[in-house]
């Protein structure tokens, strides 16, 4: 079974996506991961590079058709970006035989995994002042709306509200096995 996740930005997809992987003992990919892989340069800075977001998607597109051509990607999880149900991932998503999964949870909790990098994917450190707090907030309900219009397209919608990365991964699990009849 391929399974592709997707969800704003922290919400977990990718380390709910490596846990429920390991649970069914099947291969992870991060697509941003790949994406850096396959064009040998940070997603900021391979960003840069193109005049709108949806060039830059189309680009990275590339890396998904990549991964989906390796003979392991046949049982995988895939963590999509936020965009991953939406043009040019979406007619690649679609046409790959896979369940379309969208994590959800608050603005509240995505906040508290917020994590920050710099220019070349490196993990930073950074405190937040309350100010900063509200803004970031404001950001990622901005995101739930902008990128939840696409998760409509996802065969599951699950809920992760106040959950741990063990007991999301759980909860995907058996949602999928309810899906898939298993």
């Amino acid at each position: 079974m391929r399974i592709f996740l997707t969800g704003v930005s922290c919400v977990g997809k990718s380390t709910i996506g490596e846990r429920l992987a390991t649970l069914l003992n099947i291969t992870f990919f991060d697509l941003d991961t790949e994406v850096e892989r396959y064009y040998g340069t940070s997603i900021e800075r391979l960003q840069q590079r193109f005049l709108t977001m949806y060039s830059f998607r189309k680009a990275a597109s590339e890396a998904l058709v990549s991964v989906l051509a390796r003979p392991e990607s046949s049982n995988c999880v895939i963590a999509l970006t936020p965009s991953g149900l939406m043009s040019p991932y979406l007619q690649i998503v679609s046409k790959a035989d896979g369940v379309k999964v969208a994590l959800i949870d608050t603005p509240e909790n995505i906040l508290e995994r917020e994590t920050f990098y710099d220019i070349d994917s490196k993990p930073v450190v950074k405190v937040l002042t309350e100010k900063e707090r509200k803004l970031y907030l404001m950001e990622i309900k901005k995101d739930i709306t902008y990128f939840g219009r696409s998760f409509h397209r996802a065969d599951l919608r699950v809920d992760i509200f106040g959950m741990n990365i063990e007991a999301a991964a759980l909860k995907l699990k058996g949602q999928l096995a309810i899906w898939t009849h298993e």
